[in-house]
């Protein structure tokens, strides 16, 4: 790609092109089905029956306070149901943070679709596997983290080794892990540094990732993770990502169900979703 390829959205945008180009005029007949909100998670079914996820930015939508202010967050609540996956990817590039998860979640469940119609691919899924049991660390590694990432943190500090977490609040880390705590906004001093780099795939949502993969030196070990990094992995791909864990909607009302009733991944993992890992 040209200058623009770390620009902010572009893994995004070239992700809807790439699902566009597989699945061609067989998407303009699929539309939501279903979508639920919830406290940590927003889910979505489509019309072909799968289903995909994608973390709920809370914290961005500030005017969430009272109903009249809230209802700008959302105003065609009621009204969603049926929509064309086409608008719904969309209508991500408005500025709403809360349709940009909606429209993360689509994207996930049509890169299901892209992989249940075909597997013919440069790249190998495997199932029931957490990315961060695939991730190798050296001893000597240099590792960041971006973003609270608790199961990864814990491992880490098990290893007994030097790390750093970048995180814009700290008040999601625990007091031991507050050592390790360097703000977000230091990442251009941190990530150059580390050989090994993991990045939640939250990132997406706020347009941060593309800059942070720029930031990566060449020879680094890269993973983005998290359920809403559950996409075709061709755009992370080429912008040095050697990893992409996350999952696979296996019962799409289930895990709906889950959500709404404030459901986290400790209770749809191995159940109606399963940890996918994709490696280059």
């Amino acid at each position: 790609m040209n200058s623009l390829e770390f620009t902010p959205g572009a893994i995004l945008r070239e992700t809807r092109e790439h699902i566009q180009a597989e699945l061609g005029n067989g998407m303009n007949t699929i539309t939501l089905e279903r979508l639920v909100i919830g406290l940590f998670f927003t889910g979505v079914k489509l019309s072909n029956g799968l289903g995909g996820i994608c973390f709920t930015p809370i914290k961005t939508i500030p005017e969430a306070v009272c109903c009249p202010s809230s209802a700008k967050a959302m105003p065609n609540s009621g009204k969603i149901k049926g929509t064309p996956v086409l608008d719904l990817v969309e209508a991500m590039d408005k500025g709403n943070y809360l349709f940009k998860a909606i429209g993360i979640a689509v994207l996930n469940a049509l890169s299901e679709t892209c992989w249940q119609k075909s597997d013919s691919r440069k790249y190998e899924i495997q199932r029931s596997v957490d990315a961060l049991d695939v991730l190798e660390i050296s001893e000597e590694a240099s590792v960041a983290v971006v973003g609270a990432l608790a199961p990864f943190i814990k491992k880490l500090k098990k290893r007994e080794k030097s790390f750093t977490i970048l995180e814009m609040d700290p008040s999601t880390l625990k007091p031991d892990e507050m050592p390790f705590y360097i703000h977000g906004s230091q990442a251009a001093q941190i990530i150059p540094k580390a050989d090994v780099l993991v990045i939640t795939g939250t990132t997406l949502i706020n347009d941060t990732l593309d800059e942070l993969l720029s930031l990566a030196k060449p020879e680094a070990q890269i993973a983005v993770v998290g359920p809403t990094a559950s996409l075709l992995p061709d755009a992370f791909f080429r912008r040095g990502v050697d990893i992409l864990g996350g999952i696979s909607v296996t019962n799409p009302d289930e895990l709906l169900d889950l959500l709404a009733e404030a459901g986290s991944g400790y209770h749809f993992f191995g159940k109606s979703a399963d940890r996918t890992v994709i490696k280059k």
